[in-house]
C-alpha cells in the first residue's frame, strides 16, 4: 500500500480540465491508498466555506468519496486557501492538520507542511501571511458579504503576480524559494530526518547534510500543466507526474 502527497493544484473553475483530471486520480488511484494528504493550495483561491465555485463543490463530493472508501484524507492550508474551515473539510471528509505537523510515514516521522513558512527571504509576503492567518482578520473578513470577499480574492491573485514579478529573481537569489537556513533549522527543530512541503512549485528530492545527519526533503510539484504526486511505500519514495 502507498501513501499520496498532493499539493499546488490551485484549481478554479477556468480550468475545469484540471478539476477533471484530479477527480480521476482520487477514483483511480487514492482509493486504494493507505492515505491521502493535501499539503495545502488545493484552491486558487478560497474565500470561506460559503465559496461558490463549481471546483469546490465537485472536489468536495470526490474526497468525500475517498473519505467513505476508508482512506483517511488530510488536509493543510496553503497560502491560497487558508480560509478552508471546518464546514468544507466536513463535507469532504477530510481532517485539517496544523502546518507544520509531524506523521508517522511507515515508521520515520516526517514534517509536513506547506511550505511558506521556509521562505524567510521574502518579507513582505511573510508579513501578509502574519496578517491573513490572525483570527481576527479571519473573523472580520468571514463576515463580510459574498461579492466583496470575491473582489478581494481577484485583487489579492493581482497583486500575488506583481509581487512575484517584482521579487523573483535578482542578484540575491530567488527569494519565493525556501531559505536554506530556514530549512536546517526546521530539521533541527523537529529532529526528523524526512521534511515534505510544496508552495515553491519546484519539484524535487533533496538530499542534505543537517549536524552532521543525513537528511532529505522533498518539495511537492504543482498542477498547473500536469498533475504532480509523492507516493511513499515503506522506505520507497517516488515523485512523478500525472498526464
Amino acid at each position: 500500500m502507498t501513501t499520496l502527497f498532493v499539493s499546488d493544484l490551485h484549481l478554479e473553475d477556468a480550468r475545469p480540465a484540471v478539476t477533471d483530471l484530479f477527480l480521476r486520480f482520487l477514483r483511480e488511484e487514492a482509493m486504494r491508498a493507505d492515505a491521502l494528504y493535501v499539503l495545502g493550495d488545493l484552491f486558487e483561491a478560497w474565500v470561506g466555506d460559503d465559496d461558490p465555485s463549481d471546483a469546490g463543490a465537485a472536489v468536495a463530493a470526490g474526497l468525500r468519496e475517498v473519505a467513505d472508501a476508508g482512506v483517511p484524507v488530510a488536509f493543510q492550508h496553503g497560502n491560497r486557501d487558508f480560509l478552508i474551515g471546518h464546514a468544507y473539510a466536513a463535507r469532504a471528509g477530510m481532517r485539517l492538520l496544523p502546518d507544520p505537523a509531524v506523521v508517522d510515514l511507515y515508521g520515520t516521522p516526517t514534517l509536513i507542511g506547506h511550505g511558506d513558512q521556509l521562505c524567510t527571504d521574502d518579507a513582505a509576503y511573510q508579513a501578509f501571511r502574519r496578517q491573513t492567518r490572525d483570527p481576527a482578520w479571519q473573523a472580520g473578513f468571514l463576515a463580510q458579504p459574498l461579492e466583496a470577499r470575491l473582489a478581494f480574492a481577484r485583487q489579492a491573485r493581482e497583486a500575488s503576480r506583481a509581487h512575484l514579478a517584482e521579487v523573483g529573481a535578482g542578484p540575491g537569489g530567488d527569494v519565493t524559494d525556501v531559505t536554506p537556513a530556514t530549512v536546517e533549522a526546521t530539521f533541527a527543530r523537529y529532529g526528523v530526518v524526512r521534511m515534505i512541503h510544496g508552495h515553491t512549485h519546484r519539484p524535487a528530492v533533496h538530499a542534505l547534510d543537517v549536524g552532521g545527519v543525513a537528511r532529505t526533503r522533498i518539495v511537492l510539484g504543482d498542477w498547473f500543466d500536469q498533475g504532480s504526486v509523492l507516493r511513499v511505500d515503506g522506505d520507497a519514495v517516488r515523485l512523478s507526474a500525472l498526464g
